[in-house]
């Protein structure tokens, strides 16, 4: 290994939660260190949905475009009972979501993520196992094995996205409660023919007296005619065993509501589903993000989505610490943000795996936004102020000087820094006062601070030195409902930190000092 005292963060676990953290950390100017037992990257679709959410997360991320191209438009989802169709849904959201719901394997995802991780200058790491760890008030002494034997990494910080067998997580004596459904589970990619319509999801169930006695799930993947198929294991298979496709034929056989015939079985394994949750999601430098943190039935496609977003709200508050920018206590919003979360994810995938999705709401609008992970919620958060805490609108119709087209709200987030964003309703637009605000909010961040002026249609906004944007079509008033001048912060995660009526530098300042350390030899400002 080359000197450790390069490394700043050390992250054991390769998968897409762990190369989110790191491409986060790397593209902040964080050095980290990314280690994997496995000597190749996995070569099998555990985790194929991606959520609107994470699709927000990978555009800020600079990876939206590889990862359209490699996915598959989810449609819906079509329900037989007993050979009969019951329910067609379709995963149709309101046009204020940017994105809708896509299939992609975990491995292409996967692949992406190494490619623009390798862009930043970082290389996993393979064949090398986080054995153990030592943590002092300065830093986290971390012991790896691998080919070269046992190795000593000295850094600032560890992030366990190591999975459900997190060494991470054991080493911080967590605990990870929960427990394991009695069936298993058999999953399969394969290749059909059928006349089912593209990117709709297939549930076929067998019932007796009400009660699902067989099961067969299809989720469409990229390609002619492919799937991944997870269903009831027969009795002759166990855990460890590896289905064959004649295995999964007799399921098609039994449930598809059309013969077919599958070929060309890429992988397939055996798997049980367990939901547990760890009681803190870290302890002093050391932290669990992922498989590491919870594990829960796959229905909804929750658990690769929410642990990417784990990291994502980790790595911008690392990046902080590591500046010495960050405010005392910052870190631990993490935990107090992010467990919640976990929680609400663990308990709904176990009711949605008896119960279906849905069946706890008649509300369809409600159901989409919830499992598009659209509607995760931080109001209780200490960073947070007042009303905030929810994830920032986006807003289409926006203009702006020099560009032709209408350009969307989050297309000017950097998704690096916080942004401030000042309203400015019709009629006259006292400037100066926009402009002590937003020189407030950029000194309260350490310079780390985009802000932008939005100004109504009707504004009568004069020369000012603070970026111009016109709401134009009025879609940003729709969103943000202002009334009257107003500031919102928000965090490069996405999320509301400051909704506010007026622009109020002493308000700004007092926000963000919950998240930046306060400046040196600067007070409170006055209004």
């Amino acid at each position: 290994m080359s000197d450790a005292s390069q490394t700043q963060v050390l992250i054991a676990g390769a998968g897409p939660i762990g190369m989110t953290a790191a491409i986060e950390l790397a593209r902040r100017g964080i050095a980290c260190r990314i280690v994997d037992p496995l000597v190749e990257p996995p070569r099998y679709a555990k985790a194929v949905g991606v959520q609107p959410r994470t699709l927000e997360v990978f555009e800020g991320m600079g990876v939206l475009r590889r990862i359209l191209d490699a996915a598959v438009l989810m449609r819906g989802q079509i329900v037989y009972v007993n050979g009969e169709r019951v329910a067609k849904l379709d995963m149709t959201l309101p046009q204020d979501v940017p994105f809708g719901f896509i299939a992609i394997p975990q491995y292409a995802t996967e692949a992406i993520l190494r490619e623009e991780l390798a862009m930043h200058g970082v290389l996993v790491q393979r064949g090398v196992r986080l054995t153990g760890f030592e943590q002092d008030d300065d830093g986290v002494t971390a012991t790896m094995a691998g080919d070269a034997g046992e190795q000593i990494l000295r850094a600032a910080y560890l992030v366990g996205a190591d999975g459900a067998h997190s060494a991470t997580r054991k080493g911080l004596g967590l605990t990870f409660d929960g427990a394991a459904f009695e069936e298993q589970y058999m999953l399969g990619d394969v290749e059909v023919q059928w006349s089912f319509p593209r990117g709709y999801g297939i549930r076929a169930m067998h019932q007796t007296d009400g009660k699902t006695d067989d099961l067969l799930v299809c989720i469409p993947l990229p390609g002619r005619g492919r799937y991944r198929m997870s269903m009831l294991v027969p009795d002759e298979l166990s855990e460890g065993d590896t289905p064959q496709l004649h295995h999964i034929q007799a399921v098609l056989d039994r449930l598809c509501p059309e013969p077919t015939t599958a070929r060309n079985l890429r992988w397939s394994s055996v798997f049980r589903i367990s939901h547990r949750i760890v009681d803190a999601y870290g302890k002093g430098r050391v932290f669990v993000a992922g498989d590491a943190a919870h594990i829960h039935p796959p229905t909804g496609a929750q658990g690769m989505n929410t642990g990417i977003q784990d990291a994502h709200n980790l790595a911008w508050k690392l990046a902080l610490a590591l500046a010495g920018q960050a405010a005392p206590g910052l870190l631990d919003s993490y935990d107090a943000e992010r467990r919640p979360v976990g929680e609400q994810v663990v308990g709904r995938t176990v009711r949605s795996a008896r119960e279906g999705i849905g069946a706890d709401s008649t509300d369809v609008d409600y159901v989409m936004r919830r499992e598009a992970q659209l509607l995760i919620d931080y109001t209780a958060s200490p960073i947070v102020a007042g009303a905030a805490g929810g994830r920032a609108p986006d807003a289409t119709g926006l203009t702006r000087d020099a560009v032709t087209g209408p350009l969307r709200l989050f297309t000017l987030l950097g998704r690096r820094e916080h942004t401030t964003l000042l309203y400015a309703p019709d009629g006259p637009v006292d400037i100066a006062a926009y402009e002590r605000a937003a020189d407030a909010a950029v000194s309260a961040a350490h310079g780390r601070m985009d802000v932008y002026l939005v100004a109504s249609h009707g504004a009568d906004v004069k020369a000012t030195v603070l970026p111009l944007i016109r709401d134009t079509a009025g879609d940003f008033a729709r969103a943000y409902v202002p009334a009257g001048p107003s500031a919102y912060v928000v965090r490069p995660d996405g999320y509301l930190g400051l909704a506010a009526a007026g622009v109020d530098p002493a308000q700004l300042v007092a926000h963000l000092g919950a998240t930046f350390a306060q400046p040196e030899g600067e007070g409170v400002v006055a209004g």
